[in-house]
């Protein structure tokens, strides 16, 4: 996304539906055009009674896909505990998931649009530590950050497993800078905080681990 904000007269804009938004889709056009953020994701409510059978991530993921929604038309799921989850997807299916939906494992459920901001989600839990490296490369914040040998962090790149503001990075000398969110399969986000230069020419860089 950097380098495509990067060409004359593009932008580029990544919407989630909400700020932690882990899944994300990304809106390319004249800057002109893109003004604002596109509104290219819809909010769904799905509700019933789940105090007696509490419903997980993946009992509202299957049932979901189970009326033949592709898994990349979806994007965050928020459980409410015994209210339900608020599901975020495209537009163009909310009509279809809402007339079709009416169970999530045992329990009967109904489905309701939402705006945006009617969102419920938990502020995340973050951890903030210091590293001093010598370079800014994603390669070496990223293993400082999730605590993992700087070869494993690149093969995780080599297999497209890694991410940067919701783009998979491709080359493991991305440089990175305050503000940029990097993701790992299986590993979770952080966040580069403070970045200031050391005496000896390096870097200390402040690292935001989500938990």
């Amino acid at each position: 996304m950097i380098v495509l904000q990067k060409l004359a007269d593009v932008k580029a804009v990544a919407q989630g539906g909400y700020p932690q938004a882990e899944r994300c889709r990304l809106s390319i056009g004249h800057s002109e055009v893109l003004t604002n953020d596109p509104n290219v994701v819809a909010a769904i409510n799905i509700s019933g009674n789940f105090s007696f059978q509490p419903c997980s991530h993946g009992d509202f993921l299957g049932a979901i896909l189970g009326k033949g929604i592709a898994r990349e038309k979806l994007g965050d799921i928020i459980l409410q505990g015994e209210k339900g989850a608020h599901v975020l997807i495209v537009p163009e299916l909310v009509d279809f998931l809402m007339s079709t939906l009416d169970k999530v494992a045992n329990v009967s459920v109904s489905c309701t649009q939402i705006p945006l901001l009617a969102l419920e989600y938990e502020p995340p839990r973050t951890q903030s530590f210091k590293t001093v490296e010598a370079s800014l490369r994603v390669d070496a914040l990223a293993s400082a950050g999730f605590k993992i040998s700087r070869s494993k962090l690149v093969n995780l790149i080599s297999n497209g497993d890694v991410r940067v503001n919701w783009t998979t990075v491709t080359k493991n000398g991305t440089t990175l800078k305050t503000g940029d969110i990097v993701s790992v399969s299986g590993k979770g986000r952080l966040k580069i905080g403070e970045i200031n230069s050391t005496k000896k020419g390096k870097f200390s860089v402040e690292l935001i681990r989500y938990l």
